[in-house]
């Protein structure tokens, strides 16, 4: 019987592996929701290569009768929809791991068992239900009940033809035959303690929640251009765009893209657009004509491993200095970065608000890695209403760039009030007519950078995870959160915190005196450089005593991380 893969009586880690079109998603999908309806917390991430077909793809599944939310190298049960897949999972694979695939060359002493995945899917109808086959394979391991899982068929196909959803039932039932005899044999069984108290939370990935964040901040424009891992923002808006009264259009590229939500902005909308590193690069002329004109712009940028098109469906936290200093000029912007999916969702809606109080552009920085990971929250708190837009009703007297002590400028939208609007991407007066009053000009900078001061002031705080007198920091920032405080949790001592910045720019102030603090501060960043962390140096003059850098293309785990810190942290002093 297989032990948990983080302490016993924990949870399961199951690998589902196979080629790009082998419905490797179809089995996570289906088993995500037949242990949820037990009332398990389910975690699911994937990591994938850039083919339409082929490739080698992995996705992992976590089931716990408790919150679970973060990457794991752990794996109890691997099943192989493509025997290639071997090689490449080999350092996720432990002695104890049992791997399930057709005609495998089993290792000597080794787990591997031997399932005729190819002929059943042939006896249930075709190749085309392998995968449903696999799902019943590992719920008949665990000893599910066949109609738990008939019913999670019925609802995953429901929009399907009724012989398509026949085919899957009985494919599944092949499968749960197959793998009541393996769990009844004593060859493999995955063992769970009893449930959680799971069956009413929410279950979405980071995609979902920017996307419903965008709609919670009063999102009604969107434009963009397609750009892995940042599309399924652009379709899910799409998608639900007539619900919402979203307009949503597809830009021939990101110029046009970006230059369309000023556009928006400009005329009295809240608009959004959506890409990565590559689009980003294009965009940054915009960002800076939003930074001059003093236009709100909420971009989402989706990081991915660069330079150029580098690992397109891979993850990385590479773009922290693209995204802070992209645009040529001074101007104050704001840089937010979701940690998990509450926050995701919560700053999402918040960059609405800031981008129109303070007439910024903000950035929302994310990862493939936090889009397309799945896992349970408890709620998703909607807004009792949207919020006005902070603009004014003109006067004939109305001066867009009113010179004034905050930095911010009434602002007013074209066809409201018998002012006109006037916006310029030359230095222009208060008026917004072009100017080369050069001590004009000097009032002018200084006035939009004053808003800098504020949104320092209004800046999300850190937050610290763990003891108040932790003497050891392990320092992170948007997408790492869940995977640092299990990582931490994990090392059950008393002398370890971490500290993990939702808001990279301006930096939340409250943060500097803890960690000058730290005895031993630790990074954790997704880069090769540690670009965050020597942003922390400049600013607050903050040393590092350890980095754990990584920069392959796959997000951190849980377990890398703790053997990173049983290296780096000095050794615990005993009582």
């Amino acid at each position: 019987m297989i032990d948990s893969p983080h302490g016993k009586g924990k949870g399961l880690a199951l690998v589902l592996a196979g080629e790009a079109g082998q419905g490797v998603q179809v089995v996570e999908a289906l088993l995500s929701e037949a242990f949820r309806g037990l009332g398990y917390y389910v975690f699911s991430g994937q990591e994938f290569m850039s083919r339409i077909r082929g490739g080698s793809n992995s996705t992992l599944i976590r089931v716990s009768p408790r919150p679970v939310r973060a990457w794991s190298d752990r794996t109890d049960l691997c099943i192989l929809f493509d025997n290639k897949a071997i090689t490449r999972l080999q350092q996720r694979l432990q002695p104890e791991t049992f791997v399930l695939g057709d005609n495998l060359q089993a290792p000597e002493g080794s787990r591997f068992i031997d399932i005729p995945l190819a002929e059943m899917a042939q006896e249930a109808g075709g190749s085309l239900y392998v995968n449903t086959i696999a799902a019943g394979v590992l719920w008949g391991i665990y000893n599910g009940r066949e109609e738990t899982l008939a019913d999670v068929i019925r609802r995953f196909f429901s929009g399907k033809k009724p012989a398509t959803i026949d085919g899957n039932l009985a494919a599944a039932g092949i499968g749960l035959k197959l793998g009541r005899k393996l769990s009844h044999s004593g060859k493999v069984s995955l063992a769970l303690p009893p449930p959680g108290d799971n069956r009413g939370n929410l279950h979405l990935n980071g995609t979902e929640a920017v996307s419903l964040g965008a709609i919670a901040g009063g999102c009604n424009f969107v434009s963009a251009y397609p750009m892995s891992p940042s599309t399924g923002v652009l379709t899910f808006l799409a998608r639900h765009g007539r619900d919402f009264g979203i307009i949503v259009e597809q830009a021939e590229d990101e110029i046009s893209a970006a230059n369309m939500v000023l556009g928006a902005w400009y005329g009295g909308a809240r608009g959004m657009t959506t890409t990565s590193g590559g689009g980003f690069d294009l965009m940054t002329e915009a960002v800076s004509l939003s930074g001059m004109t003093e236009t709100p712009m909420v971009v989402h940028l989706a990081q991915r491993p660069g330079p150029a098109t580098g690992l397109p469906t891979r993850t990385e936290q590479g773009d922290f200095n693209l995204a802070l200093y992209g645009g040529h000029g001074e101007y104050p912007r704001v840089l937010l970065a979701p940690g998990n999916l509450e926050q995701a969702y919560a700053l999402t809606a918040e960059s609405f608000r800031l981008a129109d109080a303070f007439q910024v552009p903000v950035i929302l920085l994310t990862d493939q890695y936090l889009l397309d990971s799945h896992y349970d929250v408890v709620d998703l708190p909607l807004p009792r209403a949207i919020p006005p837009l902070a603009v004014v009703e003109t006067s004939r007297q109305y001066a867009r760039y009113a010179l004034n002590e905050s930095g911010i400028s009434p602002r007013g939208v074209p066809g409201w009030g018998e002012g006109l609007v006037g916006a310029d991407s030359d230095e222009h007066d208060a008026k917004g007519h072009i100017t080369e009053d050069l001590d004009l000009r000097v009032r002018m900078v200084d006035k939009r950078l004053r808003k800098l001061v504020l949104l320092a002031e209004k800046a999300f705080s850190a937050e610290w995870i763990g003891p108040e007198q932790a003497s050891n920091v392990l320092v992170c920032w948007g997408s790492t959160l869940e995977i640092a405080r299990e990582a931490v949790a994990g090392l059950a001592r008393e002398d370890v915190a971490v500290l993990h910045f939702r808001q990279v720019f301006p930096l939340p102030e409250g943060a500097r005196e803890r960690l000058q603090k730290a005895e031993c501060r630790i990074l954790l960043e997704g880069n090769a450089t540690g670009q965050f962390g020597a942003f922390l140096g400049q600013r607050w003059g903050i040393d590092w005593h350890h980095r754990l850098l990584k920069y392959n293309g796959l997000m951190f785990s849980v377990e890398e991380v703790r053997a990173g810190l049983d290296k780096a942290l000095p050794e615990r002093v005993r009582k």
